[in-house]
């Protein structure tokens, strides 16, 4: 279930290298899980863009997002008290009721963001993950110090090896252990190799260009065990056993 509303722009600011943080003013009562987006109306476009939420509360929403083309170009622009029309609670998020102690909670560029929610709603149900973020370089960073700030220990990856480990986030699980079970979400390379190169069960949200964003389009799908599956209606968060790479 989602719902279409108006919401007013309360802060928008650069955080790296062509990267935004937003902080929206409206009705947050559709969004119940981590792992959600929202798909946002952009005057003068045909379609919507879909962003995840950072994280929120009865009053504002938080998203991060990449200037990648038109769209968030125009979003990177907008000043405060700027009104949009937006639907929000889309998707599936992430299923944190499980029994699992020492989870990894893993993100990759742009797809850092709803990781914040997960590891928020964990420490909330007693359960302190171990956060690995993944970035090309150091001017790409962002999010160390927020995570920090929750009380988990966050480990930072970047592929020119410019800050942090070198390397991918899975140079660094390979020299973890004790952790049995995976929160993760990030580009398609990226969730493959988590994927294939960790023992324990997980959950992966897709990155996925999207048409309508509530699954009427069919245009965002991918191959699952019963089937194709829409990333935007089904997904974008699916168990790693289901997934076929």
């Amino acid at each position: 279930m989602y719902k279409r509303n108006i919401y007013t722009v309360l802060e928008n600011k650069n955080i790296a290298k062509d990267v935004f943080l937003m902080v929206l003013e409206g009705d947050t009562s559709f969004i119940t899980a981590p792992g959600q987006f929202i798909n946002i109306e952009i005057e003068g476009l045909y379609l919507r863009r879909p962003i995840s939420v950072c994280d929120w509360d009865d009053k504002t929403i938080t998203i991060i997002y990449k200037v990648l083309g038109k769209g968030t170009e125009i979003m990177s622009k907008m000043a405060p008290g700027t009104k949009l029309d937006i639907l929000t609670g889309l998707g599936n998020g992430f299923n944190t009721q499980n029994e699992y102690k020492n989870p990894l909670v893993i993100g990759g560029g742009v797809g850092t963001p709803p990781m914040y929610g997960v590891v928020k709603d964990l420490l909330s149900k007693g359960v302190k993950p171990t956060v690995i973020l993944g970035f090309a370089s150091k001017e790409d960073v962002f999010g160390e110090e927020e995570f920090k700030a929750l009380g988990v220990d966050v480990y930072i990856t970047t592929n020119d090896g410019t800050y942090g480990t070198e390397g991918f986030v899975t140079d660094v699980i390979k020299n973890l252990s004790g952790y049995d079970y995976f929160y993760a979400c990030g580009p398609m390379p990226m969730l493959k190799a988590v994927s294939l190169s960790t023992e324990c069960s997980g959950q992966l949200s897709f990155e996925e260009r999207m048409g309508c964003g509530f699954g009427g389009c069919m245009g965002c799908s991918c191959k699952t065990l019963t089937g194709n599956k829409r990333i935007c209606k089904e997904g974008p968060v699916m168990l790693k056993e289901e997934i076929i790479w």
